[in-house]
């Protein structure tokens, strides 16, 4: 009598990598520096708190992050922005 081989059920099974292309919106941009009189780039960075978003939320990388760090505390201490609403 002969066995037929069977597929085992607890092997798993390769699956396709799905690749994803998750850059900075500077990055994508090829922006050099974030400008603190660029008022409509930084209230997207911004919650209606006024407390800036993450850098797993935005989606920066840790250069344009702490860039627009710095731009927002500029824009902040020009009253250009406010500190909190």
């Amino acid at each position: 009598m002969a066995f037929q081989t069977r597929r085992k059920h607890n092997v798993p099974r390769k699956r396709k990598k799905i690749v994803r292309e998750n850059r900075c919106r500077f990055c994508r941009d090829k922006v050099a520096l974030i400008d603190y009189k660029d008022l409509s780039v930084l209230t997207k960075l911004v919650t209606t708190r006024g407390k800036l978003f993450s850098r797993k939320r935005s989606g920066n990388c840790q250069k344009h992050q702490s860039q627009s760090i710095i731009a927002l505390k500029r824009a902040r201490f020009l009253a250009l922005m406010a500190f909190a609403e």
